[in-house]
Formats: structure tokens, sequence, C-alpha cells
């Protein structure tokens, strides 16, 4: 049996099929979070013993407000791992993502554990989400507070035994100096969770689904577009997933959200007869949506890939998706979905169109889009087996 240490401030996150394998094994598992976040979400995984900490907001400079902010962060998820130290718990294993300075002072509390660090993003000034959509676009002081934004996760990386990122495309977000010491490994899709339905809908269904409704995931594109697939296919129903707040994208004075704003846009544009905005929905509901679409859509900045877009593969979906990394890194042309550009409303309702005319004839795309996602990305045959065997020779120092 082993001690493992998992950091998360919105545990269990990426880490909540790992550390459920891992306390299933005997293995005693501790884990820090924000404890707002732990108390809001009711973050509970079984086995897995639960700590909070509690970050006082201050506030500074907005240009190395994201520096000070991850230090202080990184102070009191040091002083909860303190306090399992002084408990008697010594982990031989941490896990910690690379964001908000929760891992910068680790490894000064458990020395002797060895330190994996999820590499989710490394902010870039070009060739990445930063300046993609000149809808929005940054300021010159912007570009240089990235440098601010990436120095508490240098911080981070120096002091980390192993890397891991989910995709290769974010993999080469990193400083080139770490690649040598990164693995490629995703989380894992449940695919014997996420699995086509033994019929298909009996309705032209266009499905979009995103944690929130905002620009990084083309909120903005995909409502435009909205007027010309309902001109093209007068009897299609389209149902839109996903909450109000902003995770990645400009904030928005109070009171305001990019739904509202893009619904006073394209007033008078839309038959909102046939449109639905379920907000957000339980997990079964949510698949059950995507075994029954038509043709799903999926748009990002080149930014992290969503888990949505290979839940809607594994569940046999027609997606017509954004021709982006890492998007590019899952779908081919033609072959397990259809690529569009970003930007291009008109290209986008075209291919909704075309995938909606040829259902029948796109049925061995949707097979091949679950086959990839299963030969590539499945929870439990593909990515926990490599993440454990990561994790097992970092153990042995190999």
């Amino acid at each position: 049996m082993r001690n493992y240490l998992f950091v998360h401030q919105n545990f269990p996150a990426q880490y909540r099929h790992l550390a459920a394998h891992l306390a299933a094994q005997g293995n005693r598992i501790v884990a820090i979070g924000d404890k707002a976040n732990l108390v809001r979400r009711g973050a509970q995984v079984a086995g897995v013993t639960l700590l909070g900490y509690s970050v006082v907001e201050k506030e500074f400079d907005p240009f190395t407000a994201s520096a000070l902010k991850a230090i202080g962060r990184g102070r009191a998820v040091a002083a909860a791992a303190a306090q399992l130290r002084s408990e008697g718990f010594r982990p031989d294993f941490v896990c910690a993502h690379i964001g908000w300075g929760e891992a910068l002072f680790l490894k000064e509390i458990f020395p002797a554990a060895k330190l994996l660090l999820y590499g989710e993003f490394f902010y870039r000034s070009q060739d990445s989400d930063v300046g993609f959509d000149p809808e929005f676009p940054v300021s010159e002081q912007k570009v240089q507070r990235l440098r601010v934004m990436n120095a508490p996760l240098l911080m981070a990386l120096d002091v980390a035994d192993w890397i891991h990122a989910p995709t290769r495309w974010q993999q080469r977000q990193l400083p080139e100096l770490y690649a040598p010491r990164t693995t490629v490994v995703h989380d894992g899709i449940d695919t014997d969770l996420a699995l086509p339905g033994s019929e298909g809908s009996q309705e032209e269904l266009i499905t979009y689904v995103a944690r929130n409704l905002e620009p990084y995931r083309g909120f903005h594109i995909f409502m435009r577009a909205i007027p010309e697939i309902q001109r093209r296919r007068a009897k299609a129903r389209i149902v839109i997933v996903g909450g109000d707040e902003v995770s990645y994208s400009p904030r928005l004075p109070e009171g305001e959200t990019y739904r509202k704003r893009l619904l006073r846009e394209l007033d008078g544009k839309i038959d909102l007869e046939r449109v639905s905005f379920l907000g957000r929905i339980p997990y079964g509901k949510y698949l059950d949506l995507l075994r029954s679409s038509s043709v799903h859509v999926y748009l990002t900045y080149p930014f992290v890939l969503s888990w949505s877009l290979l839940e809607a593969m594994a569940c046999g979906c027609a997606v017509v998706a954004s021709r982006t990394p890492p998007v590019e890194e899952v779908i081919r042309h033609e072959d397990n979905g259809l690529l569009v550009d970003f930007f291009d409303t008109q290209k986008i309702a075209a291919a909704v169109d075309d995938a909606l005319a040829r259902q029948t004839e796109l049925a061995p795309m949707r097979q091949r889009a679950r086959d990839s996602v299963v030969a590539g990305y499945d929870l439990k045959r593909v990515c926990l087996p490599a993440q454990l065997r990561m994790i097992e020779s970092l153990l042995r120092d190999r």
C-alpha cells in the first residue's frame, strides 16, 4: 500500500478516475482542494480523504496579479500539506495541476515524494489562444503579461519530477526544455458509458455543448451560423448545452452573458422556437442527448481539448468541428469527422446541412469516430493503464 496526495483546486477534476482507482486498490489517498469549490461542488470520491484550504482574496496590480495570487495560493496549499505532515501523513507520490500556484511549495513540504505535474496549458503569445480571434484583440500589455502568468508555471515545472500532458499539442505549448520529462497521456473517456444508442434520432437534431457558452468554445460563431442553418434545414432543431459563466474568455459587465449578447445581436434572425438552451444538465441526460444527435458541432480556439468532443465521438456523433489544434490531432476530415474553418459561419452551416443530408452515408464515419476514441482515449483500456505505468516508472526511478 502506498500514500498518494492529489492537489487540485477543483478536485477531483482530471484526477477523478485515477484517484478512485488507486483508492480501490487499497492505497491511502488524500486530496487537497479549494475549500469553497469542494463545498460548492460536493466533491466526493470513494476512499479519498478531502482537505480544503482557504485563500484570502487581495487586490493587486492587474499586471502582476496572476503571479502574486499564485504565490498566495501556493502558500495556502503548503500550509494544508504541512498540517497533513504534522498528522503523520507522508505521501510517496504527489499529483498536482500546473495552474494556480498550488504546486509551488509541495517539494519543500514533502521532499521525498515524487511530484507529477499535470501540464494542462502554458501561455504563448503566438500560434495559440491569445490573439486568435480578431473580435477580441489583445493589447501589447496583455501579451507582455503572459510572461507574468507563466512565471508560477515555470516555478512549478522546475521542481516537478515528471510532467504529463493530455494531448501532443498541449505538450508542445510547454517550454522545449521540459519535453524530455513529459509524457502525453489523456485523462480518458469511459467508452462503456459514452456509447451510441440503439436507434438514431427520428428528427434533425443539431447539438452544441460547452461547459460555458463563450467565445473560446466558438459560441459566438455557432450562434451566427444558426440563421443560415435554419434557412437550409427548415425542420432542424438545435439544442445548446452550457452555463452562462465565463471560464476562459474576456469577462463581461455584471449581469451580462455571451448568450444574452448574441441573442440581442441576432434578434429577429433566429427562429427561437427551434432552438433550446438547456443550461447545464446531468451527465446521463447529456449522454442521451449525444446519442440522439444527428450532427454535433464543436468549435474551439487553439486551446485545451474538451472532453465533450471525445464523448460525442464515442457516442457515434457526426461531428462538425473547427480546424484548430488540438482538434486536428483527433479528427481527420471526412474520415472520422468533418473539419471547417472556425470563423466561417457559411461553411459551418453548409457542413451541418451536408451532414444532415448524408446521414445514412455517414454511418461508417460515425463508427470510425467511436473507433478512434476507443483505440486512443479509452479510459479503462488505454489511458488509465498508461497513467499507472507512468506513476510506477517514476516510483521506481525509471
